[in-house]
Formats: C-alpha cells, sequence, structure tokens
C-alpha cells in the first residue's frame, strides 16, 4: 500500500509536514505531491463556493491520477462519511442538496481509478469509536475535523496563496490560544474564517485598512447539528489582540456565534 499525499496549499499551518509524518509512524508508505501552485492557478477568479469545490474536486483527482499511474495504482480510497452524503444530496432521491463535498459531489465521473470508501455510511462519532476499537493513536482519532478543500472554503471569495497564508497564521494562533486556555480539547470543531470585506482601523497612530476574519468554535457528536461554543471572553480578548498584533494584513476579528442548523459548520 502506497499512500498519494497532495499537497493543494490550503491545509493548515505545517500540515503538509505533519500528516506525512504521522502516518509513516503508521508504518504507511507515503508519496508527496507539491501541487499548490496547480490548484491556486485553476482557482483564480472563481468566488462561487459550489463551483470551488468542484474545480478543487477536479484539480485533485487530475493530480492524484497523474501520481497513481506512476505507481499502476488502481483505486483511490477516501474517508467519506454519511454526514458529507446526506449534506450533498446523496443519501436518497429526495434528498436537498446542502452543498457539494469534494468527495461526493466534486469529482469527475470520468476518473480512471476505482473509488473505495469504507466509511461512507458512519457518522464522524462512529469512525471515532471505530478507531479505538482498532488501536489507532489517540492523536489521529482526536484530530478536529477538516473539509477536503481546506482553506479554499475558509477563504470566502476568491481563493489566493497569499490569502492562505495569511488564514494559515490566524488559524494557527487561534488554536495555541485555544490550546492554552484548555479550550481546545473541549472544542468539535474550531477554525478561522478570512472575509472579503476590509475594515478601517488605527494601529499604532497611523490608519490601517485591513482583512476581517471570523472566529468559529462549535460541539457537535456526528457532525448534522452543532451548538456555538462559549468560549470566554478572556480567551476572545487573547486571540483576537495576538491576531491583530501578529498578522499585520487583519484590522478586524469578530466570533460567529451562530448554530447548525440554520448555519452549518464551515461558511462554504
Amino acid at each position: 500500500f502506497t499512500g498519494i499525499f497532495v499537497n493543494h496549499g490550503l491545509m493548515r499551518k505545517n500540515e503538509e509536514i505533519e500528516v506525512p509524518v504521522a502516518l509513516r509512524k503508521l508504518g504507511i508508505n507515503v508519496e508527496t505531491v507539491e501541487a499548490s501552485k496547480e490548484f491556486f492557478h485553476e482557482l483564480e477568479g472563481i468566488v462561487d463556493p459550489e463551483e470551488k469545490r468542484k474545480v478543487i474536486g477536479r484539480t485533485f483527482i487530475r493530480v492524484f491520477e497523474r501520481e497513481a499511474s506512476k505507481l499502476n495504482a488502481r483505486f483511490l480510497l477516501q474517508g467519506t462519511i454519511y454526514s458529507d452524503v446526506i449534506e450533498s444530496g446523496a443519501a436518497s432521491r429526495s434528498g436537498e442538496k446542502i452543498k457539494s463535498h469534494h468527495n461526493v459531489g466534486g469529482l469527475p465521473e470520468n476518473m480512471s481509478l476505482e473509488l473505495l470508501e469504507p466509511l461512507r455510511e458512519l457518522f464522524k462519532d462512529e469512525v471515532r469509536n471505530l478507531g479505538h476499537s482498532l488501536g489507532i493513536d489517540k492523536f489521529l482519532i482526536s484530530r478536529q475535523p477538516f473539509p477536503g478543500p481546506g482553506l479554499g472554503v475558509r477563504i470566502i471569495g476568491e481563493v489566493t496563496s497569499e490569502k492562505a497564508q495569511i488564514l494559515k497564521e490566524v488559524d494557527s494562533i487561534f488554536m495555541e490560544v485555544l490550546r492554552e486556555s484548555g479550550d481546545l480539547d473541549k472544542i468539535w470543531q474550531s477554525f478561522a474564517v478570512l472575509l472579503p470585506v476590509s475594515s478601517v482601523g488605527v494601529k499604532g497612530d497611523k490608519r490601517s485598512y485591513g482583512y476581517v476574519v471570523a472566529l468559529r468554535a462549535v460541539n457537535s457528536s456526528e457532525g448534522m447539528t452543532a451548538s456555538w461554543y462559549e468560549l470566554p471572553h478572556s480567551v476572545l480578548r487573547q486571540a483576537s489582540s495576538r491576531i491583530t498584533s501578529e498578522v499585520k494584513e487583519i484590522g478586524r476579528v469578530v466570533f460567529d456565534i451562530t448554530d447548525k442548523p440554520p448555519a452549518t459548520i464551515e461558511w462554504e
């Protein structure tokens, strides 16, 4: 078995290093493919979230098939879970599509690889229980959910390499603050969203005009419903202060207090 790790440039900070290392510790042979420039090129000018998901899905398969052909690979093994299927409207004929998931509605119909989805009928909590039963390391099992399109659906509007780097720094700071406060292990999912708006501010004695980021933290068990997590004001203050002082492109920080429903966990 050989895994192919495609770095699309939209992972969280340092994940393109951490993920292959973690998999190799499990004895899995992993080939890393650097394809971020290809993904950012394909995403130029695209702002519609459904189209972004499909472009990322198509580009991923193109890169994956190109590399898989060098290994004579026949299968694409995906971690699709049941909530992905439901939200993509594929669970039943009457299912309403909420948003396409890259691994359900975002893959091209004519791909040459045979698709394997062993977790397709399990919810996230059931997948974690299965992992515990199989003796998989808690570090991997307890990782927060992360969308296949990555930061591509956490950057509202057009996705660029510059915006991705900004969001990686913001997200990393937010996670560090939550880890230091002891809140991170109590939260199902937490992340930052880069908004397509800028805000006037003051840094030092000068006018600033920077991006707005939204912070989100929710609790759930299976991902179909979620409640926003009530972070202490002191933690929010620390996150906001660090983000605006350490990431010069950010001018304002807001906190999302919307449950699912009516919102989805991810913004796109």
